[in-house]
C-alpha cells in the first residue's frame, strides 16, 4: 500500500482562516495578531481577562523512552485532542516549538504525524513566527554585552576563566561546541575560551517559557547568572543592565502562537526547550491560557516519562500552580521489543521473550505517574500493522496488574475517530479526585535532590559526583541558590545516563558532572554522563531531502 508522507497529507488540507480557528477557542478577533491567513499570536492581555475563570482539565502525553522504532507521543497528543473535540468537549491542545536542529538533522519535525498533524506544518517546523530566532537574539546579545564590559575594563570583576554564559545558534553543529574567541588583537576582543549552545538549551529560552507577563520576564531576565569573579561572587545580567534590551527583543515571542490540527481543534505553539538538556515543556502563558478558554487541555512533555513528565511536575507545575488531571503514556510494540534487544529487523515479528526483556521500561514509567507523582495514568499503544494479538494481550495484562488500563490508539490512521477509546478513558480518569504530589521538597539539600530522582524516577542506586561538580555545589550553596526545584541533563534513550542500558535497569549509578544554576528560570541544571548542549547533525542529515520547487512548495519534511 502507498502510503502519503505526512507532508503530502498536511498540504492536501484546506485550512480554515485562524479567525474561525480563534473563534471555536473563544478568543476575539481584538488580541490576535495575524501572520497570514493560518497563524496568529495571540495578545497576553487576554490571561489577564480570563484570570478569574475556572480551569479546564490539564491532560499531560508523556512516553517510555524514545527508541529508534518510534513512539509517536506528540502524533498521540494531536489525536487525542482531536478525538476529544469529537465527542464535543472543548479542548485545545498546548505544545512545543520545533527546533531547526532536529528538522534539518535525524529527529525531523515535532507537528505529529498522518492525520493527527498541527498545520501549517512547513511554517511551523521552518522559522515559523520568529520565536527562536527571537531568543537566539536575546541570548547573544547578553554574550555580547558581557565580552564588552570585560574589554571596556571589566568593572564588575569577571573572572574570564569563570564566564558561564555561552552563545546559541538553532541548528546542530558540533564544530561550534568550543571555540577560541576574541584573537587578533586588543581591538578584536579579550581571548577567551566560548562555546554554542543550541538555542532551545538557552536558559533565556526556559526564562521565556516560564514567564507570565513582561515584567516577570524582565525580572527572570535580571537574576540569569552569566559569571563569577575571581571570589565566585555571582554576576548577573542585571549588573550589566541587559534585562530591558532582552525583554524588548522578546516582547513578540512571549505572546503564544495559535494554529489548528487538520480536524480544525485549536492548538497553542510556543516555546521549545529540549527535554534532555533542559526542562522541555511549552510555555506557562500558552498552557495557563488554553485552561481558561477550554475545557480540557492536551499538553505534552518531552522523551519519556523520566526526564519530561518528571520537569513538568516538579518545575513546570510548581512554578504555574498547575494540577494536572491525567497522564497518558504512549508506547509501540515495535518500542518495546527494541528495550528488550530485539534486532531492529526484527521488530515486526511476534517475538514475547523480547517483549517480556522489554516491557519493564513501561511498568516504571507508569510507576514513576501513579506512585512518585500520585496521577492516574492510561497507557495508549501506538498500533502498528504488524503487531499481534497475543502481544497486545500481553501488555494490557502487565499493565493491568498496576491498575492502569491499556487503550489502543490508531489516530496516525484515522484521525480523532481512532483515538475515541483513548479520549474516554481519559474524561473518566480527568473527572476523578487525584492525590497529584512532588517528588521533593524545595528545602532539601542540592545533593538530596538530585538522589531523590535518581532513586526514585531512574531506579538507580544513586549518584556519583565529580570534584568539579562538588565544587559547583558548595558555590551554589553559598550562593544561596539551593532551595531550586533541580533540571536533569541526562540522556534520553535509558532511565540511566549510560544509553546503551535499554529496558529497566539496575544497579547502576549516576555520575554527575556539572551543576550549574539557572537563577532566571528559576532551576539547577544538573548535567549527567556525556550529554551535550550543542547537537551534532548525523552522517546523512535530513536536510539533503528537503526542497523547495518554483511555485513554493516544499517536500522531504517529516
Amino acid at each position: 500500500m502507498n502510503y502519503k508522507s505526512d507532508i503530502e497529507i498536511a498540504q492536501s488540507k484546506e485550512l480554515k482562516h485562524i479567525y474561525e480557528i480563534a473563534g471555536k477557542a473563544g478568543i476575539d478577533k481584538e488580541y490576535l495578531e495575524l501572520y497570514g491567513n493560518y497563524k496568529a499570536k495571540v495578545n497576553y492581555s487576554l490571561f489577564e481577562n480570563l484570570k478569574d475563570r475556572k480551569n479546564g482539565k490539564l491532560i499531560l502525553v508523556t512516553a517510555i523512552n524514545p527508541t529508534p522504532a518510534g513512539e509517536g507521543k506528540t502524533t498521540t497528543t494531536i489525536g487525542l485532542g482531536d478525538a476529544l473535540s469529537k465527542l464535543g468537549k472543548k479542548t485545545i491542545i498546548a505544545l512545543r516549538e520545533p527546533s531547526l536542529g532536529p528538522v534539518f538533522g535525524i529527529k525531523g519535525g515535532a507537528t505529529g504525524g498522518g492525520c493527527a498533524q498541527v498545520v501549517p506544518m512547513e511554517d511551523i517546523n521552518l522559522h515559523f513566527t520568529g520565536d527562536i530566532h527571537a531568543i537566539g537574539a536575546a541570548n547573544n546579545l547578553l554574550a555580547a554585552m558581557i565580552d564588552n564590559h570585560i574589554y571596556h575594563g571589566n568593572e564588575l570583576g569577571f573572572d574570564t576563566r569563570k564566564i558561564t554564559w555561552r552563545r546559541c545558534i538553532d541548528m546542530n553543529d558540533r564544530q561550534l561546541r568550543f571555540i577560541v574567541g576574541g584573537l587578533n588583537g586588543r581591538t578584536n576582543g579579550v581571548p577567551r575560551e566560548d562555546g554554542f549552545d543550541i538555542t532551545v538549551a538557552s536558559e533565556v529560552m526556559a526564562v521565556l517559557c516560564l514567564s507570565r507577563n513582561i515584567e516577570e520576564l524582565k525580572e527572570k531576565l535580571r537574576k540569569i547568572v552569566v559569571g563569577y569573579t575571581k571570589d565566585d561572587a555571582p554576576i548577573t545580567a542585571g549588573q550589566l543592565k541587559a534585562e530591558g534590551a532582552m525583554a524588548a527583543l522578546l516582547k513578540d515571542a512571549l505572546k503564544p502562537n495559535l494554529v489548528q490540527t487538520l480536524e480544525e481543534t485549536p492548538a497553542f505553539i510556543h516555546g521549545g526547550p529540549f527535554a534532555n538538556i533542559a526542562h522541555g515543556c511549552n510555555s506557562i502563558m500558552a498552557t495557563q491560557m488554553a485552561l481558561k478558554l477550554a475545557d480540557y487541555v492536551v499538553t505534552e512533555a518531552g522523551f519519556g516519562a523520566d526526564l519530561g513528565a518528571e520537569k513538568f511536575f516538579d518545575i513546570k507545575c510548581r512554578a504555574a500552580g498547575l494540577k494536572p488531571s491525567v497522564a497518558v503514556i504512549v508506547a509501540t510494540v515495535r518500542a518495546l521489543k527494541h528495550h528488550g534487544g530485539a534486532p531492529k529487523n526484527e521488530l515486526g515479528i511476534e517475538n514475547l521473550d523480547y517483549l517480556e526483556k522489554g516491557i519493564p521500561n513501561l511498568l516504571k514509567h507508569i510507576e514513576n505517574v501513579t506512585v512518585n507523582f500520585g496521577l492516574p495514568a492510561v497507557v495508549a499503544i501506538n498500533r502498528f500493522p504488524t503487531d499481534t494479538d497475543t502481544e497486545l494481550d500481553f501488555i494490557r495484562q502487565k499493565c493491568n496488574e498496576l491498575g492502569v488500563k491499556v487503550v489502543l490508539s490508531e489516530v496516525w490512521a484515522k484521525g480523532g475517530e481512532g483515538g475515541i477509546e483513548l479520549a474516554e478513558e481519559v474524561i473518566k480518569l480527568a473527572n476523578q479526585d487525584n492525590e497529584f504530589k512532588y517528588l521533593y521538597d524545595l528545602d532539601e539539600p542540592i545533593i538530596s535532590k538530585i538522589e531523590t530522582i535518581i532513586k526514585k524516577i531512574y531506579g538507580g542506586d544513586g549518584a556519583d559526583f565529580t570534584p568539579s561538580a562538588i565544587k559547583d555545589i558548595q558555590r551554589l550553596e553559598a550562593n544561596g541558590y539551593s532551595n531550586l526545584p533541580i533540571c536533569m541533563a541526562k540522556t534520553q534513550y535509558s532511565l540511566s545516563d549510560d544509553q546503551k542500558k535499554l529496558g529497566r535497569p539496575t544497579g547502576f549509578k549516576v555520575t554527575i558532572r556539572n551543576v550549574k544554576v539557572s537563577a532566571g528560570a528559576g532551576f539547577i541544571v544538573v548535567l549527567t554522563g556525556d550529554i551535550m548542549t550543542m547537537p551534532g547533525l548525523p552522517k546523512t542529515p535530513s536536510a539533503e531531502k528537503i526542497d523547495i520547487d518554483s511555485s513554493g512548495r516544499i517536500s522531504g519534511l517529516f
